[in-house]
């Protein structure tokens, strides 16, 4: 993993918790996944789009897998994927529990 990688995700997961905090104790808008996926709220969708445009604009070449965004297999024929849950614990956050993180990860050759 390149040495600016961890700072890129350290920023870009401090930027996740300020949007996160806007909307946690403030009964968020809540959908239920398809398929009996679970809870997805919009702190959890704000959280993808912002992650989404910064860390891919960041680094391009690499891959996408985060749990709110439509899965691309193309993301296999990259050297380093993306592998993000915006909020991990999104029944937790829909309850005003303290029990959620944000997950931010890079992958290298699988």
């Amino acid at each position: 993993m390149p040495a600016t990688d961890l700072p890129l995700l350290l920023d870009a997961a401090a930027a996740a918790g300020d949007i996160a905090l806007r909307y946690f104790k403030s009964d968020p808008q809540v959908w239920d996944k398809a398929g009996d996926q679970g809870p997805v709220t919009e702190a959890d969708l704000a959280v993808n789009d912002m992650l989404t445009a910064r860390l891919r604009s960041a680094q391009p070449d690499y891959g996408w897998l985060s749990e709110e965004t439509p899965d691309d297999t193309a993301r296999l024929t990259t050297h380093r994927q993306f592998v993000i849950d915006p909020i991990d614990g999104t029944r937790a956050f829909i309850n005003h529990s303290l029990d959620w993180a944000h997950a931010l990860a890079v992958v290298e050759d699988g």
